[in-house]
């Protein structure tokens, strides 16, 4: 209330708040969409393109990567930098945020505990306290599963990469009975699925689709570069009241029309 006082009785501190509000509004639009033309900013915003520009220029001052394209209908967006520059949340993404960090102090992936804490910690500091409410209510209301294997963060990272850059992934992979094997494998997806975490792959030297615990994979790095197949199933790993054997899991694809198979037929579950 006493900037805002004051801020009245000095037109040039007004004009320099509603300049840093319009400067918060223009880098979450920036935050919400791939890209927008200077004209789709302008008018959302009520100013003119050349305000536009100079509020650009303003951004990439205070070090937010703000990437101008060139020629006709080209437009602005703001690309990944050498620094995460702070960014604008609103307030189901801060609840939602918030929430994901408080699971990951205790979820099943090992390694980023420590530094989900961190993060919630800052978070939780300017969060409203409506919306602490929210999270707070959020945790209460869920009780995380026990006894679930934990997952390697790097790991997890290189099976994902693999997943996104459609490489082929060669690992060891430990069975049931502990015993180690070879798989190469094309990934296609990676499914959290009853407090685990499962790839989904084409296996390469069985010509079939199969899921594999991630707990469970020792990874090399990417290798060639593998095909995206046109026939991927919409698969789930198969329930874990299902056996479990020292290979693989085989992947069942759904759909409304597809009956669900008994526990005793021929295949087995991670």
């Amino acid at each position: 209330m006493l900037l805002l006082g004051a801020a009245l009785r000095c037109p040039a501190s007004l004009q320099m708040l509603s300049e840093a509000a319009r400067l918060l509004r223009l880098l979450t639009m920036l935050q919400a969409r791939p890209e927008w033309s200077g004209a789709e900013l302008a008018d959302r915003l009520g100013v003119s393109t050349r305000t536009i520009r100079r509020d650009i220029e303003k951004l990439r001052q205070l070090e937010y990567p703000v990437h101008a394209g060139s020629g006709l209908g080209a437009g602005y967006r703001l690309k990944a930098g050498t620094a995460l520059p702070p960014m604008q949340l609103d307030d189901d993404e801060a609840v939602a945020v918030a929430v994901a960090l408080r699971t990951a102090v205790g979820g099943g992936v090992s390694g980023i505990d420590e530094a989900a804490l961190r993060a919630l910690v800052k978070l939780e500091q300017v969060m409203l306290s409506r919306l602490r409410h929210r999270v707070g209510a959020l945790q209460i209301a869920t009780v995380p599963a026990a006894g679930a294997p934990s997952v390697d963060a790097d790991v997890l990272t290189i099976v994902a990469t693999a997943c996104r850059d459609h490489r082929q992934l060669h690992f060891n992979y430990r069975g049931h009975d502990g015993g180690e094997s070879s798989r190469r494998t094309e990934p296609h997806r990676l499914v959290s699925w009853g407090r685990r975490w499962y790839l989904v792959a084409w296996y390469l030297d069985r010509a079939d689709w199969r899921s594999f615990r991630v707990d469970r994979i020792s990874p090399g790095l990417p290798s060639a570069r593998g095909s995206p197949r046109a026939n991927c199933p919409a698969v789930t790993p198969r329930s874990s009241s299902h056996r479990e054997c020292p290979t693989s899991g085989r992947c069942r694809p759904r759909s409304a029309s597809t009956p669900r198979r008994s526990r005793h037929d021929s295949g087995c579950g991670p």
